[in-house]
């Protein structure tokens, strides 16, 4: 399984030669908010654009590992288009999601969740997809490959700890040279948004928030992959987690990497907790509401 054999690798540094690459990105293009603006000839365009994003993002290396083909980290990305400002100018917001399994279980726990408001690119058919992390091509391929390091990073962060760092600095690049690059468009700076791309990779190379990404391994390797063996252990790890999480709350409040964790994570605490015993569930609720008081009415349900 491929929980098993990323752990393998992490550790003994083995390399199983196979010629898969590291993501099964499902790709979705939504046109509803432009429809009624969209000539039957123009909606050619999002099923190339659906095509070159899928192939961008299934077909490149993004790391030097060896992946088999069951071992491929399942993401999907839906682009919801808004405005078509102009021939082959879009503009779009982006929900990224990828997921990993449980080892031992057919559940996959979803890893990463983020809505991205501000996709401005160009797209034009068959057009190269240029791309290089040290170089800014253009806006739509430096969004695809940051997020594909994001998505990697995490990933290998929950098979080691800290085991994404190096995929995560390369995201950290791609957003430093978007951002100073005239083109780059909206989303790469500080002072836009602060819950923008720029925060998302600072949170995840910040050294105050590391704590938070050490707990991606505990709450993934160490409580889930050994839930089902010992479900009363996990709880107790993931309740550190939220724990840690709450010191982090303390010096950094609402950062959009605490915030993103519950967003992710939100459904699974609840499902995870529903058969604690009473203590553990009134821990959990009231670590969850002062956590992430946004979602109260869910974690509600810990209490009945």
């Amino acid at each position: 399984m491929r929980t098993l054999l990323i752990l393998m690798l992490l550790v003994t540094g083995a390399v199983i030669q196979t010629s898969a690459q590291e993501l099964r990105c499902n790709v979705i293009i939504n046109t509803r908010q432009i429809q009624e603006n969209v000539q039957i000839s123009d909606k050619q365009i999002f099923e190339d654009l659906r095509r070159s994003v899928a192939d961008f993002m299934n077909n490149r290396r993004w790391t030097n590992d060896k992946f088999n083909a069951d071992e491929r980290i399942n993401c999907n990305l839906i682009i919801n288009i808004t405005k078509v400002p102009a021939i082959g100018s879009f503009e779009a917001n982006v929900q990224i999601q990828s997921s990993r399994p449980v080892y031992g279980t057919d559940y996959e726990s979803i890893m990463f969740s983020y809505i991205d408001r501000t996709w401005q690119f160009k797209y034009l058919p068959s057009q190269p997809m240029d791309f290089n992390e040290n170089i800014f091509n253009n806006n739509l391929t430096a969004m695809l490959g940051f997020y594909a390091n994001i998505i990697i990073g995490l990933d290998y962060d929950s098979f080691g700890r800290l085991g994404g760092s190096q995929y995560l600095q390369k995201a950290f690049t791609i957003a430093q040279n978007a951002g100073q690059d005239p083109d780059g468009g909206p989303g790469w700076k500080s002072n836009e948004d602060n819950r923008n791309r720029y925060w998302l990779i600072e949170n995840l190379t910040n050294q105050q928030m590391q704590p938070l990404r050490e707990g991606f391994y505990v709450y993934h390797r160490q409580a889930m992959d050994n839930f089902a063996a010992n479900p009363d252990e996990s709880r107790t790890q993931i309740l550190d987690v939220l724990n840690t999480i709450k010191q982090i709350n303390q010096l950094k409040p609402s950062a959009v990497l605490t915030n993103t964790f519950f967003d992710t994570k939100s459904n699974e605490l609840v499902n995870l907790f529903s058969d604690a015993n009473p203590q553990d569930k009134v821990k959990a609720f009231n670590l969850l509401v002062e956590l992430d008081p946004t979602q109260t009415e869910k974690y509600r349900k810990l209490t009945k």
